[in-house]
C-alpha cells in the first residue's frame, strides 16, 4: 500500500477544539499530511500561535473563532472555511469534554444540559451544516471525536456517557444517510489521554496510579496518539470506511 493513501494533499480541514489537546494536535498533523486547515475554539489567542505552527508545514491556515454552542456560530464557521479556504473536505468534531464529576441523583439539570449542548447538540449541528456543504461540494469525511465513556458507561459520568453515546450512535445513523452522498462519518473513541484539562487527576497519585491501572498498557496515552487514526479516517486510506469507531484507548475496553 502507497502512503500517498494517507495524503491530505489538496484537501481543506476544519477542526473545533483546536487550541489545545487533541484538537490541537490533529490540526497539526493534517496540516504536516498536506491539508489547509481552518481552526476554531473560543480562545482566539491561542488558535493564532497554532495558525502560526500551521504555517511552518506551508499550509494556508484560518482562524475562526467560534462558540460551539451556537448554531449560527457554527453555519458562519463553515461558510468562512469554504468561502476563505476554497472548501470544505475534512470535519473533525473536537470541541467537548466536562469539567466535573457526579452521581445521577446529585446531579443538576443544568449541568446535564450544559454537557449535552456542548458534547452532543453541537455535533449535531455541526454535523449537519458540514454534510450540506460536503454535499454541495466534494464530498468529504467527518469526524466525531468520542470517547471510550461512549462506549462503556463510566460511572459518575452517566451525561458524559449519554452525550458522547450519543454523538457516537448518530454517527453511524448518519454514516448510512450519507453513504451514496461521497460524505463518510466516523468516530475515534480516545480512552485516558493526557491533556491540560485532566492535569489534576494525573498530580494526584492515588487517582493516577487507579486510572493507570485500568489501561492494560499502564500508561496514559498522549494527544498525538489519536492524530493517526484521524488523518487515516480523513484520508483517502479510509475510503471504505464509514460508520466505525476507532478506539484508542490503550487496551482498557479490550
Amino acid at each position: 500500500m502507497s502512503t500517498e493513501l494517507f495524503s491530505l494533499s489538496g484537501k481543506i480541514a476544519l477542526v473545533t477544539g483546536a487550541s489545545r489537546g487533541i484538537g490541537r494536535a490533529i490540526a497539526l498533523a493534517m496540516a504536516a499530511a498536506g491539508a489547509d486547515v481552518a481552526v476554531a475554539a473560543r480562545s482566539e489567542g491561542d488558535l493564532e500561535s497554532l495558525a502560526t505552527e500551521i504555517q511552518t508545514h506551508g499550509r494556508r491556515c484560518l482562524v475562526v473563532p467560534t462558540d460551539v454552542t451556537d448554531r449560527a456560530a457554527i453555519q458562519s464557521m463553515v461558510d468562512r472555511t469554504v468561502v476563505e479556504l476554497g472548501g470544505l473536505q475534512i470535519l473533525v468534531n473536537n470541541a467537548g469534554g466536562t469539567k466535573f464529576v457526579s452521581p445521577l441523583v446529585a446531579l443538576r439539570p443544568e449541568g446535564w444540559d450544559k454537557v449535552m449542548a456542548l458534547n452532543l447538540d453541537s455535533v449535531f449541528h455541526a454535523t449537519q451544516i458540514g454534510a450540506q456543504a460536503m454535499i454541495d461540494g466534494d464530498g468529504g469525511s467527518i469526524i466525531q471525536i468520542s470517547s471510550v465513556a461512549g462506549v462503556q458507561g463510566a460511572e459518575g459520568l452517566s451525561f458524559y456517557s449519554a452525550a458522547k453515546g450519543g454523538a457516537r450512535l448518530m454517527t453511524q445513523a448518519v454514516a448510512k444517510e450519507l453513504a451514496q452522498s461521497r460524505v463518510r462519518v466516523n468516530s475515534i473513541a480516545p480512552g485516558w489521554v493526557a491533556t491540560d484539562l485532566n492535569s489534576n487527576l494525573r498530580e494526584d497519585e492515588p487517582t493516577d496510579k487507579y486510572i493507570r491501572s485500568t489501561i492494560p498498557m499502564g500508561r496514559w496515552g498522549t494527544s498525538e496518539e489519536i492524530t493517526g487514526a484521524a488523518i487515516f479516517l480523513a484520508s483517502d486510506a479510509s475510503s471504505f470506511v464509514t460508520g466505525a469507531t476507532l478506539v484508542v484507548d490503550g487496551g482498557q475496553t479490550a
